[in-house]
């Protein structure tokens, strides 16, 4: 009733209908949610623009937390696409795919996809976004950051999240269940072009901030180039290790040796392939290690003397990490079954009813299954498993082959061609008991004999 309230008498007025539905009380949250949603498909951009800046402050940052944990750091055009698709795949047509299915691409008008300027002591005050027509090699749009008076230790700094941003670390009444979306051992990719009308060269550099010891977040740069008035520049970087800790945002670095304003206009930024990572305690500590796990166990000891420590009352509880974007790799892990029913890894975990697990199944059996629309048992062994004892438990995903080995030797080696699950995260399961582990370990599968694509780019360095 108070949306209708709101649409009739708001006359097609966003700012209004939106005053309306919040002054008359109740659900504010969602009501406001729903008059806006309504508004935006009849009346489109020009209407929410017509008013103060909605869009801005916001800057298309959208959490979604859910078992499916690498979905929950995205943005609004991010998700336009993800619908988009479901419709046109529901309508037998291919999916759009901006700009060779860049993550970051700028396509929709107006979007920023979560970039903002820095606002830290050296970048404050430097920076400003727009999305703009033009400078791009695949697309048509791009993001272009505009600086003013950079000058020796005054950068111009811009970044989207890819983590649980530290403002959202303690959000009230909801907490955000949320993995990283960029790891060690992945290959990001990004294209940059310099304004024409430029006066000064200044030098460009990608750059990722992870959580540290204290929570605290810390740059760690990656490869730089020095941009002349309309040069373009197209950035390859392998991220490296950072010793578990979970990377936040990841964003360009604008600086110059004398004052200079301007404009670089970022094409696009994205990354692929499986990380190269342990997920471990990190040895300076901190706790944003453990958040990067999306816990659904019942209960995930935080200071057990392992750095993971599962306790399931009942049914089957998944510690899970990653994205669908990982499709061929390796998981392994050293598991100690505790009584337990059953204790292991998952791999392409898709949430918590949706992976391929490897397990150590009471009565001295180890168990390929899949959990898709019910738990199948693709092989199943003998194995005399002991309670108390570790097993170097390894599963590897090819397309739709699964090979599962127990402490080196090789115990399962099927072919899945019933509606394969063709990427997923990693996850750490545990059946009615208890189940520990020291370190998961995820590993991109091996091309040939000391080769792994993209091999010799740089790698992380960090302030």
């Amino acid at each position: 009733a108070l949306n209708m309230h709101a649409l009739l008498h708001g006359e097609d007025d966003f700012q209004r209908s939106l005053m309306i539905v919040n002054t008359s009380g109740w659900d504010t949250d969602c009501n406001s949610g729903n008059v806006g949603c309504l508004l935006g498909i009849k009346n489109g951009l020009p209407a929410i623009d017509a008013g103060p800046d909605w869009r801005g402050p916001v800057a298309d940052r959208m959490y979604l937390p859910t078992a499916d944990g690498g979905r929950a750091i995205t943005d609004a055009a991010t998700e336009t696409y993800h619908i988009v698709n479901v419709a046109r795949a529901l309508a037998g047509r291919e999916p759009v795919a901006p700009k060779d299915g860049a993550r970051f691409h700028f396509e929709l008008p107006g979007s920023v996809q979560g970039f903002q300027p820095d606002g830290d002591p050296a970048s404050r005050g430097v920076a400003t976004v727009e999305n703009v027509e033009g400078h791009s090699a695949a697309g048509t749009r791009s993001l272009a950051l505009r600086y003013g008076h950079l000058a020796p230790g005054r950068v111009a700094r811009v970044s989207t999240p890819t983590f649980v941003p530290p403002e959202a670390v303690e959000m009230p009444d909801y907490r955000l269940l949320a993995s990283p979306t960029l790891y060690p051992g992945q290959d990001v990719r990004a294209g940059v072009v310099a304004d024409g009308e430029n006066g000064e060269r200044i030098v460009c550099r990608l750059f990722i901030s992870a959580y540290g010891p204290d929570d605290a977040l810390r740059v760690h740069y990656g490869p730089e180039t020095v941009l002349e008035p309309g040069s373009a520049e197209e950035f390859a970087w392998r991220v490296g290790d950072l010793g578990g800790q979970p990377i936040a945002r990841i964003g360009v670095e604008l600086a110059a040796g004398s004052p200079a304003s301007g404009c670089v206009y970022l094409d696009y930024v994205t990354w692929d392939g499986a990380p190269d990572v342990s997920l471990t305690r990190p040895a300076g500590g901190g706790t944003m290690w453990r958040r990067a796990w999306v816990n659904g166990v019942d209960r995930f000891d935080e200071h057990s003397p392992e750095p993971y420590r599962l306790v399931q009352n009942s049914g089957t509880g998944l510690l899970v990490q990653g994205t669908r974007g990982w499709t061929d790799y390796e998981v392994g892990a050293p598991v100690r079954p505790h009584m337990v029913a059953s204790a292991g890894i998952g791999a392409r975990v898709q949430g918590m009813r949706r992976y391929y697990a490897l397990l150590l199944v009471r009565g001295g059996k180890a168990r390929l299954v899949k959990a898709l629309d019910g738990e199948a048992v693709l092989a199943e062994a003998d194995f005399p498993w002991h309670f108390d004892a570790t097993y170097d438990l390894r599963l590897e995903v090819r397309g739709g082959r699964l090979r599962a080995s127990i402490d080196g030797e090789e115990v399962f080696d099927v072919e899945d061609g019933d509606r394969p699950l063709m990427g997923g995260a990693v996850a750490l399961l545990c059946e009615e008991g208890r189940a520990g582990c020291e370190v998961v370990r995820v590993r991109p599968l091996v091309e040939g004999p000391g080769h792994r694509p993209g091999e010799g780019v740089s790698q992380t360095g960090m302030v």
